[in-house]
């Protein structure tokens, strides 16, 4: 399987475009405090999914995995700050918070389904055949 094959992958990547779009309008003062902050937890989501993808061990896996996860609550935070400082509309906030919800229950399942795959492999993932 590919990176890019993972549902969790693709919904965090579009996650943090979306987030990305609004924060760049925003003026200097707002980008420079909450925008940088919030695009940065949400980038890092999908980047620690990658990192820990890219490792080849499941219990290095599932630890960036955790990162990620931990990534995206700290966006959440972000986008409720910005919501409570009238940056972004509720209807942002709420479309956010949907996917925001979605991810982390896909994310979850990625975590016990590599660490199931960890009970049975302790060393390394199979060869993916590329």
């Amino acid at each position: 399987m590919k990176l890019e094959e993972l549902q969790v992958y693709n919904l965090s990547m579009d996650l943090a475009e979306r987030i990305w779009n609004i924060v760049i309008v925003w003026e200097y003062f707002q980008k420079d405090t909450i925008g940088k902050q919030m695009v940065r937890a949400a980038d890092s989501i999908a980047a620690n999914l990658s990192e820990g993808f890219g490792r080849y061990h499941y219990k290095e896996s599932v630890n960036f995995s955790y990162y990620s996860r931990g990534s995206l609550y700290e966006t959440k935070t972000w986008l409720t700050k910005a919501r409570n400082r009238n940056l972004i509309s509720s209807s942002d906030f709420g479309s956010f918070t949907k996917q925001i919800d979605v991810i982390g229950v896909k994310l979850n399942n990625y975590i016990k389904s590599t660490g199931k795959k960890s009970s049975n492999f302790d060393i390394c993932r199979p060869n993916d055949n590329e």
